[in-house]
């Protein structure tokens, strides 16, 4: 058996820092459960040198293991450590783009972007796609995609993406900023605004963007729409997404309440709205993975939303030890579900 000593990396937000210790030993106790053949024990919290590690010991972790876990939201350095002495472990995570391509944008009520990686992390790890997270062509939905960042993250891991978000500034925000920074990178790529009508009325603008990573023959798609998430099966077809990944409103600075659009739903009702039709674009085995205020809806309640539209919910374990917080109003979780079944 060998110890391994995971360093964290340090957040610009130093609320989350004080919580990526606890949130990164969940995290990866779910890659441990799906994808590691629970190969790894002894979890440990240790400061080393000063710096905030999390140890555990394992047989000597392969390339394939050691892939999966370069990808961990806060992890900056692995090491094998010998009493003393720290050796590091070469890591090559999922980095299909760069990732200024998630840092850059800058605006009021940004998801922190390692929990977005968490979130897209343990969502796909649950997933019947879990075996391949690091090799294969995902597709993944964020039904309430605002200004991108999941779909950023998604992007870096070269999966396609779609989302769909019914504020037309974060809409045009989002189109503007990618168009602008893929002619910037020269990264080659094709990229339209288009108009999306029903009986010669305008329903929806829809941006789809064709990009080639750097080093890269197959091209990635980015469909993004801007319409209510309800009408979310309008715009994709059934049984076509491996996962989605939804930051939910959290009622505070960004919620569910458009008075321009007329509407004024919490954020519950906004997931009783949509939850049904997001199911209905899920492949058997794929996930769904959203995290929320809960001080605007209660744990039990939001999982019996997802219940109620026919997901199992995962709800033991690691799941059950996402929840921190964030700021006085803000007390952010995580519910993982999946359709058809949890995967073996």
């Amino acid at each position: 058996m060998i110890e391994y000593a995971l360093l964290i990396l340090p957040s610009a937000n130093r609320v989350y820092t004080d919580s990526a210790v606890d949130l990164t030993l969940a995290e990866l106790a779910v890659f441990n459960a799906t994808v590691l053949d629970r190969g790894l024990t002894e979890f440990a919290q240790n400061t080393i040198g000063g710096l905030p590690y999390l140890t555990f010991t394992a047989p000597p972790l392969t390339e394939g293991q050691v892939a999966y876990l370069a990808n961990a939201a806060s992890l900056y350095a692995m090491f094998e450590r010998t009493g003393d002495l720290l050796r590091p472990v070469p890591l090559r995570g999922l980095a299909r783009l760069d990732d200024d391509l998630i840092t850059i944008p800058k605006y009021a009520g940004k998801t922190n972007e390692q929990f977005t990686k968490l979130l897209l992390n343990v969502t796909v790890l649950s997933s019947a796609s879990a075996g391949r997270m690091v090799d294969g062509r995902l597709r993944i939905l964020d039904p309430l995609c605002g200004r991108g960042t999941t779909l950023n993250q998604a992007l870096t891991y070269g999966y396609d993406v779609a989302g769909i978000d019914l504020d037309g500034k974060d809409f045009e925000a989002y189109s503007s900023f990618l168009r602008t920074y893929l002619q910037r990178k020269r990264i080659k790529h094709r990229a339209e605004v288009t108009p999306v009508r029903r009986e010669k009325k305008l329903i929806a603008r829809r941006l789809t963007v064709s990009l080639t990573p750097p080093g890269s023959v197959e091209a990635l798609s980015v469909d993004v729409v801007n319409a209510d998430t309800v009408m979310a099966p309008e715009f994709f077809k059934p049984g076509s997404f491996d996962a989605i990944v939804a930051d939910a409103p959290y009622g505070v600075q960004h919620g569910s309440r458009t008075v321009a659009a007329g509407l004024r739903r919490t954020p519950l009702e906004l997931l009783r709205e949509a939850v049904p039709g997001w199911v209905r674009l899920l492949r058997p085995g794929a996930a769904l993975g959203i995290s929320w205020n809960t001080h605007v809806a209660k744990r039990d309640d939001a999982a019996a939303v997802l219940a109620d539209a026919g997901l199992d919910v995962l709800g033991d374990g690691p799941y059950a030890q996402f929840r921190h917080w964030v700021d006085q109003s803000i007390t952010r979780d995580i519910l993982v579900a999946v359709k058809g079944g949890a995967p073996s």
